[in-house]
């Protein structure tokens, strides 16, 4: 039991850490940045490498490897009953909005609350592990083709979240280095066209993410009953067959200049396909290797990381909103220079979890959120950790 819970916590550490190599350049960049590299022209050949190598490694692959793992969580939850669940989801929920709207408009935690308040109950319900993982990959599968649709269903001309003009962009700059109601302000216009976007395609995929972790859980892959050759034979084929997929659209968006059309919709396709498969892949790998890894300190780091992953994910936006707003580094770095100060909050998360930990039992946001759980589901406060 202990090391099937330690193998989790640092599936989470190194999904809680792998987020920030994207999420670095919407602190640092503007928001168009995000996915389009040639948001103000043609990019430097340092960062279209620098954008090339994290679509292909980083992109997507850890906030469905998250996504994964909150549906193993679910799973593992249900036990504590309809109340308990319901209770935890909607506190997760308001965290999200308080850090969506005062803090930082990249927040993924109301869209996780969101989802998994529809989800816990097909969990719930499903039959089997089987069922859980084809009702999964079906979803994951309608988002993905939603995706494509909206290639010929919306106007060729891009709007400012893909191609801002200067004023746009003189704009963006001015309220998040300004701050208080003007970008609590903003924000909350941002916050409706992600509520849009999550009804309409992303939440599909993050439905269909938390459903097959769930079935990983429940059939046992996620608990790391199978053969650790299975695990490693597994993480061999995902890996590679899903390098074939993205290696030739990240070569043609180059290509064509991330034209919006082609890089916006049809060629994020095959990384949102072989991103799914590679973030098994990176997990495969992980319960491949278990043996071996835990013997290691940095594993033992991951995992430390991994148990207080709220508390980490938030702190990593108290950060770098410091550094990038408050300090007004905003704009000031291209991405390679960005990814350079990455592991300074990677240092900074771990540093704080290490220290944390020898003196309690779960993070402070975890604490929190366990405590307000159990009070509104009418349940004695007793401690607990995490699962």
């Amino acid at each position: 039991m202990r090391q099937r819970i330690a193998t989790l916590d640092c599936a989470r550490g190194i999904a809680v850490l792998g987020i920030l190599l994207l999420n670095i350049s919407a602190f640092g960049l503007p928001k168009a940045a995000y996915l389009n590299p040639a948001y103000k022209g043609l990019p430097s050949t340092i960062d279209a490498w620098t954008w090339a190598l994290l679509d292909i490694f980083a992109q997507a692959k850890f906030l469905i490897m998250f996504a994964l793992l909150f549906g193993a969580g679910l799973q593992l939850l249900l036990p504590r009953g309809k109340r308990w669940i319901q209770a935890r989801l909607s506190w997760l929920l308001l965290f999200g909005l308080v850090h969506a709207i005062f803090f930082w408009d990249g927040d993924i935690l109301l869209s996780y609350g969101l989802i998994g308040l529809v989800c816990w109950r097909m969990i719930r319900e499903a039959k089997s592990s089987k069922t859980l993982l084809r009702t999964g990959a079906m979803l994951f599968t309608i988002g993905v083709a939603i995706l494509i649709m909206f290639a010929f269903i919306t106007h060729g001309k891009p709007g400012s979240f893909w191609l801002p003009g200067a004023s746009d962009l003189m704009y963006e700059r001015y309220w998040k280095l300004q701050g208080g109601l003007m970008a609590w302000s903003n924000r909350l216009d941002l916050l409706s066209s992600t509520m849009i976007a999550i009804g309409a395609q992303y939440g599909w995929e993050l439905a269909g993410a938390m459903l097959f972790g769930a079935g990983l859980m429940r059939s046992g892959w996620l608990r790391g009953e199978f053969s650790l050759g299975h695990y490693r034979r597994l993480a061999f084929g995902l890996i590679t067959l899903s390098m074939v997929i993205q290696i030739p659209a990240v070569i043609l968006q180059w290509r064509l200049g991330w034209d919006y059309r082609w890089s916006g919709f049809l060629l994020q396709a095959p990384r949102e396909i072989g991103g799914a498969m590679q973030t098994v892949g990176y997990l495969a790998l992980c319960y491949g290797f278990w043996p071996t890894l835990a013997k290691l300190r940095i594993s033992f780091w991951f995992t430390q990381i991994g148990r207080m992953a709220l508390s980490n994910y938030l702190l990593q936006t108290l950060i770098c909103t410091t550094l990038f707003y408050h300090f007004e580094l905003f704009e000031r770095f291209n991405r390679l220079q960005l990814l350079a100060i990455v592991p300074v909050v990677w240092l900074i998360n771990l540093l704080f979890s290490l220290y944390w930990l020898r003196y309690f039992s779960q993070g402070p946001m975890e604490w929190l959120w366990h405590r307000l759980t159990t009070l509104a589901a009418g349940q004695p406060v007793i401690p607990s950790s995490n699962p």
